[in-house]
């Protein structure tokens, strides 16, 4: 589990090919006091670490990691937001993240509004089906509030959120240009609290947003 606050980007040494599914990933010194064994979320995906060293860890992917995700498109020196698993003990400064990416998204749009970035993204169903205005969604990894949220007739959605100077120096959302394709989870209390209420017929006409709740 995730809080979906990004310590740290990686610079990719090693992808997978050659018959060993791994990515090699160099980090800031000392980053993270990972051990073999635990989960680190690269770009909002939850990975095993099976090397460890003081500047980087290797992470191995399997099959299907890569075909749900935007993983298989990164390369040799491309930069990857990081998070250590989450300690209960500690602070909660995002939302709970599974670390389990429900779809891919594309970037439509990246423009500036003063000290701040906005993104609008386009969601596919799975994932369009839970979100709401104020509501959250991890985007590679990164949790970031929804602004708003407009439905398409196919069940997609387009949405907005907004990131401060912070997050895009911290996180790999600086480098976003529209057609970029991102790793999208969403709200998991949503997911479940649809699984639950489907049975009795609850939820399964998702309704409209106008982006203001309404």
């Amino acid at each position: 589990m995730f809080a979906g606050i990004v310590t740290a980007k990686g610079r990719l040494e090693e992808v997978p090919g050659s018959g060993r599914n791994r990515f090699q990933i160099a980090h800031p010194l000392g980053w993270g006091g990972l051990s073999v064994g635990d989960s680190v979320a690269v770009n909002g995906c939850c990975l095993t670490a099976v090397e460890v060293a003081a500047a980087g860890v290797g992470v191995e992917v399997m099959p299907e990691t890569l075909r749900r995700t935007t993983l298989p498109g990164l390369a040799i020196g491309d930069w990857v937001n990081l998070e250590q698993a989450l300690q209960l003990q500690g602070a909660v400064g995002g939302h709970m993240v599974t670390g389990h990416v429900d779809a891919v998204g594309e970037v439509l749009s990246v423009r500036d509004e003063g000290n701040a970035l906005w993104l609008t993204l386009r969601a596919p169903q799975p994932v369009a089906r839970h979100c709401v205005p104020q509501g959250s969604i991890a985007v590679d990894g990164c949790s970031l509030t929804l602004v708003s949220v407009e439905d398409h007739e196919d069940l997609a959605a387009t949405l907005e959120v907004s990131l401060i100077p912070h997050t895009v120096a911290a996180t790999v959302a600086g480098g976003y240009r529209s057609g970029a394709l991102v790793n999208l989870e969403s709200d998991v209390i949503a997911k479940l609290v649809e699984r639950l209420v489907g049975p009795y017929g609850i939820g399964r006409e998702r309704p409209r947003s106008d982006g203001n709740g309404r």
